[in-house]
This record gives C-alpha cells, structure tokens and sequence, in this order.
C-alpha cells in the first residue's frame, strides 16, 4: 500500500476497519440466483429432403450463422442455448410449407439434448415458379371483435376472389407485412383463421402492434409473436426471386416506444444469406417499418425516430449488388420511392384508416398490393378492397378540394415517377396534369378535425405526392384523366362538371 492511499483512507476513517476485513470476505462474489445466459453448446442436425431424397444446398439458420446441406441434403450446425429456432431458407422448386397458411420453415430449438435432430420434409412443385405472384397485407391491425369481422367478411373474400381470377394452379403466396393485431394477442388466432381461409401460404412480418410492451428490452418483445409465427428474420426462395424478411422494429423499453432500427445480429446475418445470392439477382425484402418514405419532406420536417429506419444506409451497402424491391408498411399511406439499385413500395392498409372509414389518410383505398413475377420481373399493381383491379384513381370535381376552388384533382394512389397522368376537356387533349403535394379531398372531409372519426379521433388526412390538378375552361362540360403507369396499363376516369 502506498504512502498516498494510506492517507487516502485515514482521511475518510476507514483505514482500520478495511484493513482488518478477512482476505475471504473481500474476495467473495455474489452468488447469481437467477437470469444467468446458458451458452450450453448445442449440434443441430438434421436432414431436408422432398419424400426422402435429399436436397442439396439449402441454407439452414439458428439465426446466428447459415450452413447448406450437403449433397445428401444432411446439415450440421454449431449452435449454442441461446438459439430459439432452427430453420430454413426455402428452395425454389418446392412448394411453400404450411400449417393452416401459416409459412412452416422452422422448428424450435427444444434444449434437451446437446444433439438436436430436426428433417425439414419438403414437396417438390409440378410447374415452374418462375412465374408466380404474391399479395402484400400491410396493417391488418385489428383491435376488435368487429374488426375482426370486417377483416373475415370484406378482405378476405376479396383476395380469394383475386386468386380465382387467375388461371387455375398459379402460383400466389402472401405477405402478412406487420401490425398483424393491434396490441390485443388474442386475435392472433383471428388472423392465422383469416389467412387460412385466403388460400394462399402467408409469411408473416413483425410490427410495433405485434410486440409484448411489457418486455424490458427489444430483445424479448418478440416472445408472443415467435410462439405464433416463428423467427422474425428470415429468407426463403421462389423462382429466381430471392425473398427476405426483416425486423426493423426497435423497442426501447417503454409502452408504445420504438424506433426503425436493424440490430447488428440481423445485419451480419444477412450478410452471410447475402452471400449465397448470385450477384445480379433480384431480392424482394420486406418489413414493417419502411426504410425511407417522403413523409418528412412533404411536413417540411424531420421524419420520427419511428417512422423510417435509422440505420438504413447500412442496409443499403449489403444490398448494393443486387436489383431491389422493398415491401413495407406501418404508415397507413401509399408511397413508392426508386433510387439507383431500390425501389421502395410503401403500401396502403388493409385497415385502411385503422377501420373507421373506406380510404387511408391520403385518399389511398384500403387494400393491399399485388405483384406479378416472371423470371427475375416483377409487376404490380394495387388492389383496392370491393373495387374492380382497374380501379387505380379518383378525380374530384372542380373546388372539392378547398385549397384548389377552381380546379379538378385526381388521386394517382399507385403512383411513381414512371406514371404519366393526362388530362382531356370535352375530348381534348389538355396535356399534363400538375403534381403537388396536397391532402385527398374525401380523407379531408372523413377525418379533418378533432371530432373525426368518431370510432379514432386521433387519425387525420395525410399530405402526399399523388395528388394531380388541372383548371378546366369556364365552359368545359366533362374531364376526362388517364393515368398510364410504367408498365404502359392505362387507366381512366370521366367526371362532368
């Protein structure tokens, strides 16, 4: 002991009573009764094979790191108790697993044993999925019996209806892309009786509505969702079309407090899915909260810590090789975005305005989007619930919007910078309508105000970019606007004034 810490601890009058605790005392450590991490190792193994033949290179996760099988389709993975699932990136060729449309790619991790065997039987498909398609249900969100009810009686039959009317045997799978419920777990089993009647496998995708609120730390707000549905990352494949999912919502601790975030343990596991992807290749990526929107510039303002991912430049770099489409929800408005390698396809609700009227807050229908896959191709369109495929706008009539008294508008709700929206007046072409940032007329006169809704006063009308308007003569007599999207579809609508 130093001269200097001998006066250190005269000075604060410990020195006797310090120096005279016994040596065993000082170096005890706390006993540690409960919450200790078990880092057990754990082997898991296993075999994927369709009727017994096994299936060569298919990736397998504990969601830490990926193996493939080997040419007889065995696996072998070092894993540790940490890990909850063992699972599997789906191979083109094969049908999608499912229990009651419920994807079925994983199997619990059971920690009985430090070997853990789990087969992953698989189906080999009769056509080619090359061609397929696949439906986009953003924000279900159901709080209610009763939405329940508008959920089993209105979209449902909806999607079934668009699956029919596609030729017999094609290929669809759905996309559950968040706020599945809306904080109420116990309709959960709603929704799982919902996508079984659809017809059609549903992967599914975590929202801030689908997290335990009571849980200390984002690392345990998935529990309830993972009994249900299993891991909340994940990859799979169809055709030449690599699919991944993501949990970009961050819970921070508190109820109803989340940011878009991607944890480290989710990015370096994308980097080593990423890595079994042909460079070139097209990956469709779907998750709740959406990586950008231009939400923040239409408000002039920054966009909320929980409204776009904060960290999505870093997701940006993984995917740089790649030709990307990225399905996203959460924000109750239709938006697409396209830069360099991404396009961004931020979709109006299934809930529309959280089931309080027929449109989102920017005039979108509720609906859901549809995506038509040929080879690395893929087309889409939006689908409004109860109104025929080719419903794809509305035009206003002069003054219905009040910040526009002397002019027609039409909402574009699909719309991207690829879309050309013309206008005629008494079967004239007039040119060009102009694109401002404004608000929807009819979601202005259904939720505008602190008394409306009446079911959700909080909703409100949403500002956004597909709002078109033009200044038709004094004695113009009918508008005509077609809108012709980027795949040359034209679509029209006829008002008379």
């Amino acid at each position: 002991m130093t001269l200097n810490r001998r006066n250190f601890l005269k000075n604060l009058g410990i020195t006797g009573s310090l120096l005279t605790v016994p040596s065993a005392l000082l170096q005890a450590r706390p006993r540690i009764k409960r919450g200790h991490i078990d880092l057990s190792a754990i082997t898991l193994k296993g075999k994927v094979h369709s009727r017994g033949k096994g299936i060569a290179s298919v990736a397998v996760t504990d969601g830490i790191n990926i193996v493939q099988t080997d040419a007889k389709g065995q696996y072998e993975l070092v894993s540790n108790a940490t890990a909850e699932f063992v699972y599997i990136s789906v191979p083109a060729g094969y049908a999608i697993p499912e229990n009651k449309g419920i994807a079925a790619f994983y199997k619990p991790v059971t920690k009985t044993g430090s070997i853990q065997q789990n087969d992953f039987e698989l189906e080999k498909l009769d056509t080619d999925d090359r061609k397929h398609h696949f439906v986009v249900w953003a924000d279900t969100q159901m709080r209610s019996k009763k939405d329940v009810e508008l959920l089993k009686s209105q979209s449902v039959p909806d999607l079934q209806a668009l699956v029919q009317s596609y030729p017999k045997g094609a290929l669809f799978h759905g996309i559950g892309c968040g706020d599945l419920v809306w904080d109420r777990f116990e309709l959960f089993e709603d929704y799982k009786q919902a996508v079984e009647a659809c017809g059609i496998p549903f992967y599914n995708v975590i929202g801030n509505h689908d997290m335990d609120i009571e849980a200390r730390t984002d690392d345990r707000s998935a529990n309830t969702y993972k009994q249900q549905f299993g891991p909340t990352y994940y990859s799979f494949n169809r055709g030449e079309i690599h699919y991944v999912v993501l949990d970009d919502v961050f819970f921070i601790g508190a109820a109803k407090k989340y940011i878009g975030y991607l944890t480290e343990n989710q990015l370096q596991w994308l980097e080593q899915d990423l890595a079994l992807v042909k460079p070139g290749s097209t990956i469709v990526l779907s998750l709740h909260i959406p990586t950008y929107t231009g939400a923040g510039r239409r408000a002039k303002q920054e966009d909320p810590i929980g409204g776009t991912v904060s960290n999505r430049k870093q997701l940006y770099k993984l995917l740089a090789p790649y030709k990307v489409h990225i399905m996203s929800g959460h924000t109750h408005f239709n938006d697409n975005w396209e830069e360099g390698n991404i396009m961004e396809h931020n979709h109006g609700t299934v809930c529309g305005a959280w089931w309080t009227g027929p449109i989102c807050g920017d005039g979108t229908p509720s609906g859901y989007g549809v995506y038509e896959v040929d080879g690395a191709d893929i087309k889409w369109y939006y689908k409004s619930t109860g109104l025929a495929k080719d419903k794809q706008l509305r035009v206003y009539a002069k003054g219905r919007l009040q910040d526009a008294p002397d002019e027609i508008s039409a909402n574009v709700w699909n719309w991207d910078h690829q879309w050309k929206v013309e206008w005629y007046e008494d079967g004239v072409l007039k040119g060009p309508m102009e694109q401002r940032v404004a608000h929807d007329p009819w979601a202005v006169e259904l939720y505008a105000g602190p008394q409306l809704p009446k079911k959700h006063k909080f909703v409100e009308p949403t500002l956004t970019d597909h709002m078109f308007f033009a200044k038709p003569s004094a004695d113009a007599r009918q508008v005509t606007v077609k809108a012709t999207d980027r795949f040359g579809t034209v679509y029209e609508e006829t008002i008379t004034i």
